[in-house]
């Protein structure tokens, strides 16, 4: 399966069905998600030129949204649990990236073989990926294959055996896979990276886990985790392409029938709330001695959490700053020194938390010139700011990537999944985009001045001993 992904797209506030929503009943047992208790449903948009959103609470609190696209020949369904890496406890850490792994193997209808053969057969996909606040499965077919995709990663997710023996297989399996990641210095140092804002917080932990958490954790650590998290109320299904949400609702209310999440009556889930605020480690410097061709290095601070108004201007100042081949950390790295191939910003948003931080790998003898030139112009920026043009660019390029973003079913699918399970509510695009104009100069410079001005925290991972990597 797929490794976290970092980075999500804001949304807004949540939602509550008005009285005059639309409402459907399903046959089957009274106050199961199957049965005859009501389900509420109501459209959240209408947009002619891009597709017809709905929004369906299931009795049992699980939460079914789908975008009617169509123009589009085929569909993505994912589905979405609330919980992530940070949900563990210390002597759980990867509980839930193994249990990912465990769901492809095998349910009460379903070998692991007829998991993936039945999506393949019909020239589909499936995956999954876990971050350190939730957790994704989706599989991507042509419009006609919709049943079979519902049917099948309903199936996996709801009602998995975890066999023990499937449960040491996937140990092997994920040791290796914490293996290559060591292997990888380009990757390690991000997570090196959030170990030092962050210490022994959850949010500081390794979303694998490590060799000495998943080779103890036991069969019945991973049942006990599936069972407690993986609740109706905890989940978002959602769909994009050319389907019908009647069809998905009732598609999916028939596949949980008699499973675990065929359960009473309930209220969905809040989504995870932004107090209180995570605290954060005092800068530091950590390295990690390791014999490679390249120094990799990450450079940054605390940042603010992703329902921040300020999101929108911190996004701008990440464009400009280091986020494409015209940023200035890019040309005055790159293209204007040569000292290294890849050198970028990012922002890394929790509900609670986030960060900033710069990337760059290069050659060992060139990581002291890096880190002063990236030093500099973060001064810079925090001293000086953004000119107006920079942001105008800045404001261009939130604008395009997210809505060139939106061009296949998957994104759209993404968006749907994480409007609702991460902020509570869909931000129309209109809306976002309004959002992301309103930005002024003034708004990312006293952001910038107030993150970085920041002391700053560095990882390194390279060929170096004993090192002073202090400004």
């Amino acid at each position: 399966m797929s490794r976290a992904q970092r980075a999500s797209f804001p949304a807004g506030r949540r939602g509550v069905a008005p009285s005059g929503a639309v409402r459907h009943a399903a046959g089957g047992q009274p106050g199961r998600a199957g049965g005859s208790a009501r389900a509420v449903t109501r459209t959240l948009s209408d947009d002619p030129l891009g597709g017809t959103v709905r929004r369906t609470v299931l009795p049992s609190g699980l939460r079914v949204l789908t975008e009617a696209i169509p123009a589009m020949r085929s569909v993505s369904f994912g589905i979405w649990v609330s919980v992530g890496s940070r949900d563990e406890t210390g002597p759980q850490a990867g509980a839930a990236h193994f249990l990912e792994h465990l769901l492809f193997k095998g349910t009460h209808k379903r070998t692991a073989l007829e998991i993936s053969a039945e999506i393949e057969a019909v020239g589909g996909e499936t995956n999954a990926f876990t971050t350190k606040e939730y957790t994704c499965y989706y599989a991507r077919v042509l419009d006609e294959d919709l049943p079979l995709a519902i049917d099948v990663m309903c199936d996996a997710v709801a009602d998995s055996l975890l066999e023990p023996a499937d449960v040491e297989t996937e140990r092997g399996v994920i040791l290796e896979e914490i293996a290559m990641h060591d292997d990888e210095p380009g990757d390690e140092v991000h997570d090196l990276f959030t170990r030092v804002v962050y210490g022994d917080h959850p949010l500081g932990r390794l979303i694998s886990g490590t060799e000495e958490t998943v080779t103890p954790m036991t069969r019945r650590q991973i049942q006990d985790f599936y069972r407690r998290h993986y609740t109706a109320p905890q989940i978002v299904v959602a769909a994009a392409g050319n389907l019908d949400h009647a069809v998905v609702v009732r598609l999916v209310r028939e596949a949980l029938a008699g499973t675990p999440l065929d359960t009473d009556p309930a209220a969905p889930a809040p989504h995870r709330p932004a107090t209180p605020v995570v605290r954060v480690q005092p800068a530091a410097i950590l390295v990690e001695p390791k014999e490679t061709e390249q120094a990799h290095v990450v450079l940054g601070c605390p940042g603010i959490d992703r329902v921040d108004g300020r999101r929108f201007a911190l996004g701008v100042l990440n464009n400009v700053l280091g986020g494409g081949m015209s940023s200035r950390l890019f040309q005055e790295i790159r293209e204007r020194r040569g000292l290294a191939y890849s050198v970028y910003s990012y922002a890394s948003q929790y509900a609670d938390s986030g960060v900033f931080a710069v990337y760059a790998g290069c050659a060992p003898g060139k990581v002291d010139e890096v880190l002063e030139l990236t030093r500099a112009e973060l001064r810079r920026v925090a001293a000086d700011g953004l000119t107006e043009a920079e942001v105008a660019r800045g404001k261009g390029m939130s604008k395009g990537s997210f809505v060139l973003g939106l061009e296949d079913t998957g994104s759209r699918m993404s968006r749907l999944a994480k409007g609702e399970l991460l902020y509570g509510d869909l931000m129309p695009v209109d809306e976002l985009l309004a959002r992301v104009d309103a930005v002024t100069a003034a708004d990312v410079n006293t952001l910038a001045a107030e993150l970085l001005a920041q002391p700053m925290s560095l990882a390194v991972v390279g060929p170096f001993g004993e090192r002073d990597f202090s400004a």
